[in-house]
């Protein structure tokens, strides 16, 4: 038997790994319908881009909006962050605690990631943090760390 959760913001906010792909089955929630046209963007640090060890990532979302996870509403959504990975997360299930989610519609994140070169990608996620159909997902830059 299928398990179902009913996300709620409370739960959302104190518990992300609850969003597990065994919590939720890939086909007990429907993906929402993103626009052909919408794209999400790292706004800086831009592509290539030495920072410090702790720098500011602003992101950016052209032809839709941005909610906070657990408000539903059409051609909106809230971004999650990918830090050196090297796969995208599944399209058809909640994005688990591998990403960082940012359910409150933030639109920028502070890091502080080790000296070297790292990778950031922008995934954006529909109100139970599924990506939309069609994903919307950024181009993955490269940094380095001083």
């Amino acid at each position: 038997m299928k398990k179902f959760v009913q996300l709620s913001l409370l739960t959302l906010a104190l518990t992300p790994a609850l969003l597990a792909s065994e919590l939720v089955s890939a086909n007990s929630l429907p993906q929402s319908v993103s626009p052909a046209n919408a794209s999400v963007y790292i706004i800086s640090p831009v592509d290539g881009a030495t920072v410090p060890a702790t720098f500011t990532v602003t992101f950016g979302l052209k032809d839709m909006g941005v909610s906070p996870a657990g408000i539903e509403k059409k051609h909106t959504g809230h971004h999650h962050l990918l830090v050196d990975k090297d796969s995208l997360p599944a399209f058809d299930m909640p994005m688990g605690g591998d990403v960082q989610h940012f359910g409150g519609g933030q639109t920028q994140t502070t890091l502080t990631l080790p000296k070297g070169q790292h990778t950031l990608q922008l995934i954006l996620g529909d109100h139970h943090h599924i990506p939309h159909k069609p994903a919307v997902v950024s181009k993955k830059i490269t940094i380095t760390v001083e």
